[in-house]
């Protein structure tokens, strides 16, 4: 589980699975028992379990503000 980057108690990450085939770029974001999967093109919030719609727009916002080094974290990492 290859973390690209925290930002307070959020760990952004994505599995070393992600499926078969591949699932188009993600990220993972999880605090505590919440957790939730962004999509980076277009993003937007695939999933979540625990964040209320507050805390999904800021992680949106983080999630676009770090696009490039998720997606070179991806590439380099299914490479």
């Amino acid at each position: 589980m290859p973390i690209v980057f925290r930002v307070g108690d959020f760990k952004f990450f994505f599995y070393s699975n992600e499926g078969n085939p591949r699932e188009p770029l993600h990220i993972h974001v999880r605090k505590d028992d919440c957790e939730a999967k962004i999509w980076l093109n277009p993003i937007a919030v695939a999933s979540s379990a625990g964040f209320d719609a507050r805390t999904l727009r800021d992680l949106t916002k983080l999630v676009k503000d770090n696009a490039q080094l998720i997606e070179g974290t991806w590439n380099e990492y299914f490479a």
